[in-house]
Protein backbone atom coordinates (compact mmCIF):
# COMPACT_ATOMS: atom_id res chain seq x y z
CA UNK A 1 0.00 0.00 0.00
CA UNK A 2 1.31 3.59 -0.75
CA UNK A 3 1.70 6.23 2.27
CA UNK A 4 0.98 9.08 0.66
CA UNK A 5 2.26 11.11 3.36
CA UNK A 6 5.86 9.26 2.79
CA UNK A 7 5.78 10.47 -1.06
CA UNK A 8 5.27 13.96 0.25
CA UNK A 9 8.13 13.95 2.48
CA UNK A 10 10.23 12.22 -0.03
CA UNK A 11 9.52 14.74 -2.56
CA UNK A 12 10.49 17.53 -0.60
CA UNK A 13 13.17 16.14 0.91
CA UNK A 14 14.60 15.99 -2.84
CA UNK A 15 13.43 19.75 -3.08
CA UNK A 16 15.38 20.88 -0.19
CA UNK A 17 18.47 18.84 -1.27
CA UNK A 18 18.40 20.23 -4.73
CA UNK A 19 18.05 23.36 -3.48
CA UNK A 20 21.15 22.68 -0.83
CA UNK A 21 23.26 21.28 -4.11
CA UNK A 22 22.97 24.84 -5.72
CA UNK A 23 24.08 26.59 -2.80
CA UNK A 24 20.49 27.73 -1.29
CA UNK A 25 19.11 27.40 2.10
CA UNK A 26 17.63 29.04 5.23
CA UNK A 27 19.49 30.63 7.40
CA UNK A 28 18.19 31.81 10.58
CA UNK A 29 18.06 35.62 10.75
CA UNK A 30 21.18 37.36 12.81
CA UNK A 31 22.99 34.09 11.96
CA UNK A 32 26.61 34.34 10.44
CA UNK A 33 25.71 32.10 7.32
CA UNK A 34 26.78 31.28 3.48
CA UNK A 35 25.12 34.64 3.11
CA UNK A 36 27.33 36.52 5.50
CA UNK A 37 30.90 35.42 3.87
CA UNK A 38 29.78 35.00 0.64
CA UNK A 39 28.39 38.32 0.78
CA UNK A 40 32.44 39.38 2.09
CA UNK A 41 34.78 37.32 -0.32
CA UNK A 42 36.07 38.77 -3.12
CA UNK A 43 34.61 38.11 -6.41
CA UNK A 44 36.06 35.55 -8.35
CA UNK A 45 39.21 36.41 -11.29
CA UNK A 46 38.49 35.43 -14.08
CA UNK A 47 41.81 33.06 -15.51
CA UNK A 48 43.11 34.81 -18.52
CA UNK A 49 45.72 32.94 -20.74
CA UNK A 50 48.33 35.89 -20.01
CA UNK A 51 49.61 33.98 -16.78
CA UNK A 52 50.30 30.86 -17.98
CA UNK A 53 51.95 31.99 -21.40
CA UNK A 54 54.47 34.20 -19.28
CA UNK A 55 55.00 31.18 -16.76
CA UNK A 56 56.06 28.92 -19.26
CA UNK A 57 58.45 31.50 -21.28
CA UNK A 58 60.71 32.26 -18.27
CA UNK A 59 60.41 28.65 -17.74
CA UNK A 60 62.23 28.69 -20.95
CA UNK A 61 64.70 31.26 -20.65
CA UNK A 62 65.48 30.22 -16.69
CA UNK A 63 66.31 26.41 -18.36
CA UNK A 64 67.83 27.92 -21.61
CA UNK A 65 69.99 30.36 -18.62
CA UNK A 66 71.03 27.23 -17.10
CA UNK A 67 72.54 25.01 -20.21
CA UNK A 68 74.04 28.02 -21.54
CA UNK A 69 75.85 28.43 -18.03
CA UNK A 70 76.37 25.04 -17.34
CA UNK A 71 78.17 24.57 -21.25
CA UNK A 72 79.41 28.00 -22.01
CA UNK A 73 78.97 30.26 -24.87
CA UNK A 74 80.46 28.49 -27.48
CA UNK A 75 79.21 25.10 -27.56
CA UNK A 76 75.67 26.68 -26.87
CA UNK A 77 75.90 28.38 -30.08
CA UNK A 78 77.75 25.52 -32.08
CA UNK A 79 74.19 22.99 -30.51
CA UNK A 80 72.09 25.79 -32.38
CA UNK A 81 73.93 26.56 -35.24
CA UNK A 82 73.57 22.12 -35.74
CA UNK A 83 70.11 22.58 -34.65
CA UNK A 84 69.11 24.92 -37.76
CA UNK A 85 70.93 23.11 -39.83
CA UNK A 86 68.50 20.07 -39.35
CA UNK A 87 64.38 19.38 -40.10
CA UNK A 88 61.83 22.37 -39.52
CA UNK A 89 60.99 21.29 -36.51
CA UNK A 90 64.94 21.28 -35.14
CA UNK A 91 64.93 24.80 -36.76
CA UNK A 92 61.95 26.15 -35.10
CA UNK A 93 63.77 24.37 -31.54
CA UNK A 94 66.77 26.94 -33.08
CA UNK A 95 64.77 30.07 -33.17
CA UNK A 96 63.56 29.14 -29.74
CA UNK A 97 66.54 28.37 -27.90
CA UNK A 98 68.71 30.86 -29.56
CA UNK A 99 70.56 32.76 -26.71
CA UNK A 100 68.43 36.04 -26.09
CA UNK A 101 69.73 38.83 -23.94
CA UNK A 102 68.12 37.99 -20.94
CA UNK A 103 69.21 34.55 -21.06
CA UNK A 104 72.56 35.43 -21.46
CA UNK A 105 72.61 37.82 -18.57
CA UNK A 106 70.72 34.75 -16.33
CA UNK A 107 73.64 33.00 -17.60
CA UNK A 108 75.97 34.90 -16.79
CA UNK A 109 74.39 35.41 -13.03
CA UNK A 110 74.13 31.37 -12.48
CA UNK A 111 78.02 31.38 -13.96
CA UNK A 112 78.91 33.46 -11.10
CA UNK A 113 76.91 32.26 -8.50
CA UNK A 114 78.35 28.28 -9.27
CA UNK A 115 82.10 29.59 -9.30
Amino acid sequence: MVDRNMQNFYGRLGRINRVHESGGGFEAEGALGMYYYNARRKPARRAGILGPVVLVMMTVIAIKAAVLASIGPERYEERIAALRAGSSVEQAGAWVLQADPLTAFMAGKLRAALN
